[in-house]
């Protein structure tokens, strides 16, 4: 699962509700100058206490399915060819020549350069680890796209579920939480554990609906702790969790070609 370090363009719509002034920021952050900075020796006060746990009402949530064009497998296919090879020359052609972005608070891509190497700038496409080639590995894999609200002709992936927005809102705020303390589940039955092992005992199954995830690291990397609707507290692999907010891989299509035509997230600059 990628880093969940930024908001998608759905979240940005549910926190509107929560916080206006804030959504709009974050939104037109591409359009703005670097954040101001905190004066020399500024010590951030310490971040408060987590909510307690208390019950919630679960909001259902349904996955996405494969995008409907039959040209999208066959570019997929292209790409995990192309990761496979760690290919760069092959890369560069299914990146658009122009307009490639990459956002984070703001548009950080370098239009002096080409698509290419903003977007290896932003995967880190050269570290020794291919952790950059993983990326686009698993870009392959994704058959789900979702169009962009306002933008018509681009698509980023993965896609987000379907939910109810006002029912989630209300679920934030009833919980004193974030958007982006809650994940979902991406399949059926996923077993809630009493410890941070595959074999410790299963305490409860998961629905598909969004779960609370705990900001405490106890546990195995490998693991997520997790905060159920009646309240009862276990452990699930990351792996079959997925965060709202989380990196996406933007396309747009050129006659019959799909092109990568920018990123969403990346390291922190």
């Amino acid at each position: 699962m990628r880093r969940p370090a930024f908001l998608s363009v759905l979240i940005l719509a549910v926190m509107a509700t929560l916080a206006p002034e804030r959504a709009s920021a974050q939104g037109q952050g591409k359009d703005q100058g670097q954040l101001p900075q905190p004066p020399q020796g500024f010590q951030p006060p310490p971040a408060p206490p987590p909510p307690p746990v208390k019950p919630y009402k679960p909001v259902p949530v349904t996955l996405p399915g494969p995008f409907k064009d039959p040209s999208f497998p066959a570019f997929r296919k292209a790409l995990a060819g192309i990761a496979t090879r760690k290919d760069r020359a092959a890369l560069t052609k299914k990146i658009v020549a122009e307009n490639f972005f990459w956002l984070q608070d703001k548009n950080l891509a370098d239009p002096k350069k080409p698509g290419i190497d903003n977007f290896a700038r932003a995967i880190n496409l050269d570290n020794p680890s291919g952790s950059g080639w993983e990326i686009i590995a698993e870009a392959a894999a994704d058959p789900t796209l979702s169009e962009v609200p306002q933008n018509q002709g681009l698509y980023c992936a993965p896609a987000p579920p379907n939910f109810d927005p006002k029912a989630f809102t209300a679920l934030v705020q009833e919980t004193a939480t974030d958007p982006t303390d809650w994940g979902f589940p991406t399949s059926d039955d996923v077993e809630v554990h009493a410890a941070s092992q595959p074999d410790a005992p299963v305490v409860e199954k998961l629905g598909r609906s969004f779960v609370r995830v705990l900001p405490d690291s106890s546990g195995a990397p490998s693991f997520v702790h997790v905060a159920l609707s009646d309240a009862k507290t276990g452990y699930v692999p990351l792996s079959v969790l997925m965060p709202l907010a989380t990196d996406q891989i933007c396309y747009t299509k050129e006659a019959d070609d799909w092109k990568i035509a920018g990123y969403i997230g990346g390291l922190s600059q």
